[in-house]
């Protein structure tokens, strides 16, 4: 996928690492296993939005789920192996891996995550954005 330069730009400095989390985004999308909803939650919190990212992940065990922060990336992983135990007469539901990855802004928070009925949920909450003015002395020469 060819993306147009559009972060190349002179008046958007510093946005390097915004184009290479969206080539992420873009690779990561390709797979749609497992699904997923990210809703908000009304609440009257005072630390911000809270986001939930569910995902249907029927069959797995908390002990096969791995929920983990690396490099402001959201990394859930789903590891099922074979049980060689049991002979099937027809096997419709196959032991999966999956990864899923969600790219997270500065600032965002994991509160939690909660396995109910073969859905994980986690929580995320984003702190309210605190508008900085700063103002740059200017030295002349003398």
């Amino acid at each position: 996928m060819t993306r147009l330069a559009g972060f190349s730009s002179p008046f958007l400095l510093g946005f390097d690492e915004i184009e290479r989390a969206l080539d992420r985004v873009s690779k990561a999308a390709n797979d749609g296993y497992p699904p997923y909803n990210i809703e908000r939650i009304e609440r009257d919190s005072p630390e911000g939005d809270v986001l939930r990212i569910t995902l249907a992940v029927a069959g797995f065990t908390r002990e096969q789920l791995d929920v983990s922060v690396e490099e402001n990336q959201l990394v859930i992983r789903g590891r099922q192996a074979d049980d060689k135990s049991r002979l099937y007469l027809h096997r419709g539901i196959a032991a999966r891996q999956f990864q899923r990855t969600f790219v997270l802004a500065e600032g965002i928070e994991i509160l939690g995550a909660d396995l109910r009925n073969g859905l994980l949920s986690i929580d995320l909450v984003r702190p309210p954005l605190e508008r900085v003015v700063r103002r740059i002395e200017i030295n002349a020469e003398d």
